[in-house]
């Protein structure tokens, strides 16, 4: 009953949200994770970092390091970009489109400095594709492993939806290697 809410909750918010609101939600966690990362040392941002049970957050993504977390970012980014603009062009999924949303996203356990870049390539692009891209609503749909059914728009909203609910654990990782208390 409460995976029906939640679903339900989530197509809802998508629903209600503009893609203007979406891509405004994009740039900002992309600013947001830029200045989070900033100042942070290589070997901190390598480090595996323990954080307590989050919404949204598996059990195996709970000790990964800020690098390992912007690399998942990055490679969810890709397919998310690729089905919006599949399904807003009516195109058969294809490539990054098609990846294992429970494997295929796994960071590599040596991500390292490198993953800020390709995160902010991905982001980038996402904003870049939709800005090209005609009607997001009233496409043909894709299924997500947890929400169900999206249109091109669902999974646009999606795309800032999934760097919100990292970014929060983005924080606590941060946190916890500067020392700085949890809340």
């Amino acid at each position: 009953m409460g995976n029906l809410i939640i679903k339900a909750a989530v197509h809802t918010l998508f629903t209600l949200t503009s893609r203007q609101r979406a891509i405004h939600q994009s740039a900002h966690f992309l600013r947001s994770y830029r200045r989070l990362v900033d100042g942070v040392p290589t070997a901190l941002g390598r480090r595996r970092t323990s954080v307590p049970p989050l919404p949204g957050i598996d059990e195996e993504m709970r000790d990964w390091s800020l690098f390992m977390i912007l690399e998942h970012n990055a490679i969810v980014n890709r397919s998310i970009t690729a089905i919006t603009a599949q399904l807003a062009r009516n195109e058969p999924l294809s490539g990054p489109a098609l990846i294992d949303m429970k494997s295929g996203v796994l960071p590599a356990a040596n991500s390292d400095e490198r993953a800020l870049s390709a995160f902010q390539r991905s982001v980038t692009a996402h904003l870049k594709c939709v800005a090209t891209l005609g009607p997001l609503r009233g496409t043909p749909t894709a299924a997500h492993p947890i929400f169900g059914n999206f249109n091109a728009h669902c999974w646009h909203c999606m795309f800032a939806f999934h760097l919100r609910v990292h970014h929060t654990q983005a924080v606590k990782v941060v946190r916890a290697l500067r020392g700085t208390p949890q809340r």
